[in-house]
């Protein structure tokens, strides 16, 4: 089996007005993602997803280049089920051969950002590709899944403090939720704002359903403290990036001020960044995002790092359907898996790019037995929304 060719493609899916949001973002008018297509010589192909940015948006065409014109045709003539090896050559590039003989990374140097998320999309294609040879599920690959089913959260979460309790109920009533996360931070001002949203938040809920809050690290430590501070009666399930990830010391002094569980991780690209993020002690929760932090080989990875540090892993699943699924397979082979990101903006990657639904009953998911990352692509939604 070798590779024949691999491709990219931007999509960029604009979301109608009345269900659009605002974040510290702005407005969020599109859901932009990369789709990787890998197919073999004998006819069998892989898809994946990459992201140029974490959040909805994002302008596409730089890492759809590094796959089409830089990684892509490295590997063709490969063998896909080699998928370790493929991951070290990528990240290593022309010393790959070093980092296979010699048992550890020579990565080129400065490899960080764009480079990872193109060998994330990549990754996840190979995964997806080798389960549907075998005609098993990545969960089976990685080891087996430890249940059926997953519970999941609500993630959303952006009204006022008059209406940020009614709109998380409504989540709820959908999906019979037992945890919801809303946003915080700057969109709020001074964090006694930002506090009052999360008190209304908890008075409606009551004292059984979980409460997550993510700044989307717009804080400063200072800020963060005092947030921490006003909200420490409000049993907070985690406070989700409070400050940049460029300041993994100040996120690890915000966890040694407060009895609040820190989540983060989206933005960091790989195993390394989350070893110092275990070593300083700044993470009670890890939450990559699998179409940035290197895929499914990375993230087995980071995993393993969670969980011998006690580490919860959540990752982070606002994402399309590909990464979602690719998310939540790590989660169901992890020992430290334990929730989904559920997303309950405007997602038509996760709700239109697949025929398959990631749906929610009693706030579970179900970990499906489907071959590969168990998505099937819908060929005319690619079409209608590749930007050329």
């Amino acid at each position: 089996m070798k590779i024949k060719n691999i491709h990219a493609r931007w999509l960029h899916v604009p979301i109608p007005e009345d269900k659009q949001h605002v974040s510290d973002f702005g407005r969020v008018a599109s859901f932009d993602s990369v789709l990787v297509r890998i197919e073999t010589e004998c006819g069998i192909v892989g898809w994946g997803e990459a992201k140029e940015e974490v959040g909805s948006e994002g302008n596409s065409r730089g890492l759809v280049a590094i796959i089409n014109q830089k990684f892509g045709p490295a590997l063709v003539g490969e063998d896909p089920r080699d998928i370790s090896r493929l991951s070290e050559l990528m990240y290593s590039g022309c010393r790959g051969h070093y980092a296979l003989t010699q048992g550890h990374v020579f990565p080129i140097l400065g490899r960080r950002g764009v480079s990872v998320s193109a060998i994330s999309g990549i990754d996840l294609a190979l995964w997806d590709l080798l389960g549907k040879h075998l005609n098993a599920p990545v969960w089976r690959l990685l080891g087996g899944r430890k249940a059926e089913r997953m519970p999941a959260y609500a993630s959303g979460g952006w009204a006022d403090a008059e209406h940020i309790g009614d709109q998380l109920l409504g989540y709820i009533d959908k999906g019979g939720f037992g945890a919801v996360k809303m946003r915080v931070g700057v969109i709020d001002g001074d964090p006694i704002h930002s506090a009052r949203r999360v008190k209304a938040a908890r008075e409606a809920l009551g004292p059984n359903i979980g409460l997550a809050c993510d700044a989307h690290g717009t804080y400063t430590v200072a800020e963060a403290k005092r947030f921490c501070r006003l909200v420490e009666d409000c049993n907070l399930l985690w406070f989700e990036e409070p400050v940049t990830a460029d300041d993994k010391r100040g996120m690890a002094e915000v966890r040694a001020a407060t009895a609040i569980p820190i989540a983060t991780g989206e933005s960091e690209f790989n195993r390394f960044d989350f070893r110092d993020l275990a070593e300083l002690r700044a993470a009670d929760v890890f939450q990559p995002d699998l179409a940035i932090c290197g895929g499914i080989t990375e993230a087995m990875r980071i995993g393993a790092i969670a969980s011998a540090w006690n580490i919860k892993l959540a990752p982070h699943l606002w994402t399309g359907a590909l990464a979602f699924a690719a998310g939540m397979h790590v989660a169901a082979a992890s020992p430290a898996g334990w929730l989904l990101e559920y997303s309950v903006g405007a997602n038509p990657l996760l709700q239109e790019l697949a025929e398959e639904q990631f749906s929610v009953h009693q706030g579970m998911v179900e970990i499906a037995d489907r071959p590969g990352l168990g998505v099937t692509i819908r060929q005319d939604f690619v079409d209608r929304h590749t930007v050329a």
